[in-house]
């Protein structure tokens, strides 16, 4: 059974000499009926945009002082938003509110096309989705129209994701400004930063308010992740079009653009004008590389794994294979990740670190001991030639600890699998 319930009658017309808002009040008596006790949100979509047809010519039917409808209503909640997108969006607030995600909704056959087109755009796998067709008699020519919306054409999709993409960007901005943190190393024929999780439009509490990742398992669809990237973009001044994300293995593959992508990978170079490459982080390090001498730069995503595979110059060494940049000119900066004092790895997996040097574990004799990534990556960097002037690791908000400042970052090792992504960025400027 369902955890929600959602009735569709946006932009319902109805042919009022059949009295069709009878059928509506026993179509919404029995739907009330049957789900009475059952789903934690019962919602009625687009009730204000209900028209009715008298003798050809459209009329307001005032169906709430209708006999036994408004006392009925009472038992729904109700949005009735100007669009589509807005009125959805507003019910998958709700729904998020009351952490549900087994939805049924109930729809005009019509019209069910057009909303699941919408769904895909705006709910993720989270969510579980039923379709019912909403038993109501409406106007004998809007019926003949049913044939012509079972597919959703390239230009009324295009038309959808433009709707979603204009109310989304009329959202304002939660939990504070956007806040972009820099390095004073890195010279300004690039663009970079680190981002923070304020300044978005991701309202669930985990993923507030700036969250850059979207997945399967989280509950922000891949549009609101687009609609914070494009703010980004904006502030940064960067080209969204020409912006490419690691696609994380936790492992020391790197991609050198221009040459075939791996499936997976968790490094990027690039010595293109105008490209944008992004390593994610949530605990994990994003890493920026850049060399203003050799015009090129890089990311990379550090977890523990990676780090002890070696991501960090695995993405150096490919700068100097693939533009010949020099050690003594690569510059890298590591973005806010998990400290020392809220990482703990079983003993087994801790040794690795305490081999690479003691001072990267702390109480190494329990059971669970606290792994200091960002040191094992300094001293792999340094091992591997890395001027250590060059290395960024400490300075300014770069060393805050994601765990430990909620206000400022996210965190999976804090947050839990319902975790937002924070980013670190970098392109060579045009």
């Amino acid at each position: 059974m369902a955890d929600a319930v959602l009735i569709d009658l946006f932009g319902l017309k109805l042919n009022c000499q059949k009295n069709c808002y009878q059928t509506l009040l026993k179509t919404l008596n029995a739907i009330q009926y049957h789900h009475a006790a059952k789903p934690k949100f019962l919602c009625i979509m687009g009730y204000s945009n209900i028209s009715c047809e008298r003798d050809g010519e459209h009329d307001n039917c005032e169906l709430e002082t209708s006999n036994g409808l408004l006392p009925l209503l009472r038992e729904f909640e109700t949005v009735s938003n100007p669009s589509m997108a807005a009125s959805l969006y507003t019910i998958k607030q709700k729904i998020d509110e009351k952490n549900l995600s087994s939805i049924k909704v109930i729809v005009p056959a019509h019209r069910k096309t057009l909303m699941k087109a919408f769904i895909d755009q705006l709910f993720t796998e989270v969510y579980n989705f039923e379709f019912e067709d909403l038993q109501v008699t409406l106007r004998d020519d809007l019926l003949k129209q049913s044939t012509e919306i079972n597919t959703i054409t390239t230009h009324k999709l295009e038309e959808i994701q433009r709707e979603i993409e204009t109310y989304l960007r009329s959202l304002p901005t939660l939990k504070g400004e956007l806040t972009i943190i820099t390095s004073p190393l890195i010279p300004d024929i690039f663009t970079h930063g680190f981002t923070t999780r304020t300044g978005g439009i991701s309202y669930i509490p985990t993923l507030s308010s700036f969250n850059l990742f979207s997945s399967s398992k989280r509950r922000d669809p891949k549009v609101v992740v687009q609609e914070n990237l494009r703010r980004l973009a904006n502030t940064a001044g960067f080209n969204v079009e020409k912006f490419y994300r690691i696609k994380t293995d936790h492992a020391n593959e790197v991609w050198i653009m221009g040459k075939k992508e791996p499936e997976s990978y968790d490094g990027i170079t690039t010595n293109e004008r105008g490209v944008t490459v992004a390593a994610l982080g949530a605990d994990c390090i994003p890493l920026v590389f850049a060399d203003p001498v050799k015009k090129a730069c890089g990311v990379a995503h550090s977890g523990w794994k990676g780090t002890l595979l070696g991501v960090a110059m695995a993405t150096v060494n490919a700068m100097i294979a693939e533009y010949g940049c020099s050690l003594e000119d690569i510059i890298v900066v590591l973005g806010p990740s998990v400290g020392p004092c809220c990482f703990t790895l079983p003993r087994e997996s801790a040794n690795a670190f305490y081999n690479l040097h003691p001072t990267c574990v702390r109480l190494f004799n329990s059971p669970n001991p606290y792994i200091d990534i960002r040191k094992a990556t300094r001293i792999l960097l340094e091992q591997g030639g890395i001027l250590p002037h060059n290395i960024q690791d400490l300075n300014q908000d770069l060393n805050l600890c994601t765990s430990c400042h909620p206000d400022k970052f996210f965190s999976h090792v804090r947050d839990g699998l319902n975790f937002g992504t924070q980013i670190g960025f970098i392109s060579i400027r045009e």
